[in-house]
């Protein structure tokens, strides 16, 4: 294949990234030089100057605490006063400040990120990883997102994207990517459903696959639940009986909370694989007279699993709202495809087999479908005669302020996508001289509960009597799930629009500073 005449396929996500192209018309995914085939997105900025990022980066989580940056899915595209940006304060160990506009930095030494400046870190790791193996530069990408991310999300990650150098063919959605990478070259006419819990967020999407049609029928998701959480009640456990024992508490210190949270991630995987982990953290504190301690316990797959029932309910729940918009039943569905590390778990696997009365499809790897799938789409981009088409929809109703904190519904959630709508408004008082113009994406009716992506003041149109003076705004979901917004003067033509993210002034800056960082390389993990 000549140079240049590739995209890659990455899966970025919370805990882990993976990255795949299609080689002889199938997707592989591309291993590292140390054959690592999934990569920690964790981004680890090192004395000298260069940036490790992976594997290598994770055991910094420790040993380089302040400087080392992980979970950062979890805050991309979010407002600075959100619930989820408190609670990563409470329990992250580097810095996270407020930058303009209520958006959130991320502090390391005398620098300042942008969290997509973070995650293009993750997406120049990934595009090294592809480039080291093909031994020529890759430009195009297509980058994949949880199907429940709103637009102030993904726009973050289409801005990571480019700030790591790739043009991104498309902004896909987890689920789907893995519907595409199940169905793919197969003839199938199936209705399926995709279970993918991950790091940090939940998905369920309902698919209808008829021949190289892939059709999203409705999704659902919760973007605060995911493996993490499950390694957080572990982390809990642990911390209470300690202080039980020995009457201190390791939350108070991010030093020990970290070697908490890490041997909880391996206890995870653990009890899933063996039914029991033993627990052994060497030299977790000191004891008021100075006498190291270590932490020891046994977590037996009954107490596991009696810790964290309720959050596997929680995706049932969702589960149940996406077969509902879908108008179907569990009975209905052909198969299922569980995507993400956590479904390995035993107690996922049972569950969801209770839930949708059938056994989910063997032979697919959790961590690798996402990135397979990312990777045919990212072909098909590229070839104009592309093989199949993707009907996606949009996981979350549109909405625009009216008066009194309340909001107008203007496209409804699991609406296919793109979609344009358009919207006639007045002005509501006499010689008024400008308009503002709120958008909110929720299923609330009140402003309050649902997600603001922005707001735009429309000014310059005639001085007049309460509505005489007619606005139309129009609204479009791009097939990337991006949200545009554009008020017009009806008797004018005098326009203007809703942008988000960063600016382009703020794009090439990023742009110039990851390409002048350094990727360190580390070693096997």
């Amino acid at each position: 294949m000549a140079e240049g005449e590739i995209a890659i396929g990455i899966d970025l996500g919370t805990s882990y990234s993976c990255v795949s192209i299609l080689e002889d018309g199938q997707p592989v995914v591309i291993p590292n030089e140390w054959g690592e085939r999934t990569h920690a997105s964790v981004v680890s900025f090192l004395e000298d100057g260069t940036v490790l990022v992976g594997n290598s980066a994770k055991r910094n989580i420790i040993t380089n605490a302040d400087n080392t940056v992980y979970s950062a899915k979890r805050l991309i595209g979010r407002f600075f006063f959100s619930d989820e940006v408190k609670k990563a304060q409470a329990v992250m160990p580097y810095r996270i400040v407020e930058g303009e506009n209520n958006s959130v930095r991320i502090q390391v030494r005398d620098s300042v990120y942008s969290l997509p400046e973070i995650s293009a870190l993750v997406l120049k790791e990934m595009k090294a990883v592809v480039e080291n193996y093909l031994g020529y530069e890759v430009k195009k990408a297509v980058i994949t997102v949880p199907a429940y991310f709103n637009d102030n999300q993904r726009q973050a990650t289409k801005d990571a994207g480019r700030i790591a150098g790739l043009e991104v063919l498309r902004i896909l959605n987890e689920p789907t990517a893995a519907a595409l990478a199940y169905g793919f070259g197969r003839e199938i006419t199936q209705k399926i459903a995709v279970y993918d819990l991950g790091g940090g967020t939940f998905d369920i999407s309902i698919l209808e696959i008829g021949k190289d049609v892939f059709e999203v029928l409705s999704t659902a998701g919760d973007t605060y639940l995911g493996g993490d959480d499950f390694d957080d009640r572990i982390m809990t456990w642990l911390a209470d009986n300690f202080l039980k024992e020995h009457g201190i508490d390791l939350r108070l210190n991010k030093y020990c909370l970290q070697m908490l949270k890490e041997a909880s991630e391996r206890a995870k995987i653990d009890v899933g694989k063996d039914a029991v982990a033993n627990i052994h953290i060497e030299g977790i504190c000191q004891d008021p007279t100075g006498k190291v301690m270590d932490l020891d316990a046994t977590l037996t797959e009954a107490e596991f699993n009696k810790m964290v029932m309720d959050l596997v309910q929680r995706t049932f729940k969702v589960c149940d709202e996406a077969l509902q918009s879908a108008r179907m039943t569990a009975a209905d569905l052909d198969a299922i495809i569980l995507v993400g590390g956590p479904t390995r778990l035993p107690i996922i696997r049972t569950s969801v087999r209770h839930y949708f009365q059938k056994d989910p499809m063997a032979g697919i790897d959790p961590d690798e479908v996402v990135a397979m799938g990312a990777s045919i789409q990212a072909s098909s981009l590229l070839d104009a005669k592309g093989e199949h088409y993707l009907l996606d929809v949009t996981p979350l109703t549109l909405r625009v302020g009216t008066v009194g904190g309340y909001t107008d519904k203007i496209i409804e959630k699991n609406t296919p996508i793109p979609i344009e709508r358009s919207k006639t408004y007045t002005t509501n008082r006499d010689g008024q001289d400008k308009v503002k113009i709120r958008i909110y994406q929720g299923e609330s009716n009140k402003a309050a509960e649902c997600e603001m992506l922005g707001e735009f003041e429309f000014s310059g149109f005639r001085i007049a009597y309460r509505g005489e003076v007619r606005i139309e705004v129009t609204f479009e979901i791009d097939t990337n799930g991006i949200v545009h917004v554009t008020a017009a003067d009806v008797e004018t033509g005098q326009k203007t629009s809703l942008s988000s993210g960063l600016t382009e002034d703020m794009i090439r800056d990023a742009q110039e500073k990851n390409a002048a960082t350094q990727l360190a390389r580390g070693e096997a993990a």
